[in-house]
């Protein structure tokens, strides 16, 4: 459960067809907008990973343009200071990137920003330590 000012951050498709994964939990849990795949959506933000959200390799979009969305993000994080990002692992899941590939994306985040330990792994190049993982509230696989 998310506190008011906590944003569940997941990787969408263009289209907004939030019908699996983080997508489909941002819809039933965190007011996600069926057919808004981008944005600040209840209290949820969709960064696209997808083009439209059909289970196949060819409809996950290029990392350069992921880049794009993330940036996106990153500057609308910081114009909100008072909410808190619970980024998700984008792109990692059904857009069948790897960490490795996504997670430099967030390095230069705002404090509001808080990353998945898979990312955070990445980004500190070891495993992440408990006191930093509390202060992250990360997400684990099996979203509930």
């Amino acid at each position: 459960m998310l506190k008011p000012n906590q944003i569940f951050v997941f990787g969408s498709n263009r289209r907004g067809r939030h019908g699996s994964g983080a997508a489909k939990v941002a819809l039933d849990k965190y007011g996600a907008i069926y057919g808004q795949g981008l944005g600040l959506q209840g209290q949820s933000y969709g960064i696209p990973t997808k083009y439209e959200g059909r289970a196949i390799p060819s409809d996950t979009l290029e990392l350069g343009v992921i880049s794009f969305y993330v940036d996106l993000f990153i500057r609308f994080a910081r114009d909100n200071p008072n909410l808190e990002f619970m980024v998700t692992a984008i792109g990692c899941g059904l857009a069948g990137h790897k960490a490795e590939d996504i997670a430099p994306m967030f390095a230069g985040r705002s404090e509001n920003v808080k990353l998945p330990e898979e990312f955070l792994e990445v980004l500190l190049g070891r495993e992440v330590p408990e006191y930093i993982q509390r202060t992250q509230m990360s997400f684990k696989k099996g979203i509930k």
